[in-house]
């Protein structure tokens, strides 16, 4: 695959640099921690990353697809999510440095940009009020989070929606903007299309009562 060049190294960096995780760093502290982000290539097939090897970064999808998955206890692999190109994943397990809960797998060729956990801990060490900027995210509880996330989208002007009610929004896009763990998200996602909040189908997420998801974006 050929190596990185300055157009995806930029587009690289403009993705970490949404990250939740930065939001509260100042612009100069923000561009100098994801300058220090480097480029990987893989093939379609190739191991990312091993269920149980130390969280020590995190990623941003350029090009391609990643498979998220671990084993079942009857030995089958059982795939939690797909990564797409414009997402990022890892960046919240990468802050306890614990151990991966899962495989990471090239779905397909794919270019990804990593940054180091020791450069992330190393800036938000030096900037204390962004560590205060992940408490204050913590403490506000993950329904409230997601359900003010798709509000804004919903109410976010988008070119021709096929339908009005209807969020083209992964998993993992969500998860990166509430700053979660994917498998939170999609518990409480779970959660509401049981109770016929929304419905989803594939990576469009349906808001059917607009109603009961305000009630739950308003605080206690």
């Amino acid at each position: 695959m050929k190596g990185p060049t300055p157009t995806n190294l930029d587009e690289a960096r403009r993705l970490l640099s949404d990250c939740v995780l930065f939001r509260k760093l100042a612009p100069k502290e923000r561009e100098a921690l994801v300058a220090r982000a480097h480029m990987r290539s893989f093939e379609a097939g190739n191991t990312i990353f091993l269920m149980g090897a130390l969280h020590d970064s995190m990623f941003a999808v350029l090009s391609g697809e990643v498979r998220i998955s671990m084993p079942s206890a009857e030995g089958k692999e059982v795939v939690l999510a797909i990564v797409h190109a414009r997402e990022v994943f890892g960046e919240i397990a990468m802050l306890d440095g614990k151990p991966r809960s899962a495989d990471a797998t090239a779905l397909t060729a794919c270019n990804l940009a990593v940054l180091d956990r020791r450069d992330v801990l190393g800036t938000l060490d030096r900037n204390p009020g962004s560590w205060l900027g992940l408490v204050e995210l913590a403490l506000l509880g993950l329904p409230e989070r997601l359900a003010k996330t798709l509000l804004r989208a919903l109410d976010t002007p988008r070119d021709h929606p096929s339908n009005p009610t209807d969020l083209r929004l992964s998993q993992y896009e969500l998860a990166n903007r509430v700053g979660a763990a994917r498998e939170s998200v999609n518990k409480c996602l779970h959660e509401w299309q049981r109770a016929g909040i929304i419905r989803m189908e594939k990576r469009v997420i349906k808001i059917v009562d607009r109603a009961a998801l305000e009630k739950l974006a308003e605080p206690e």
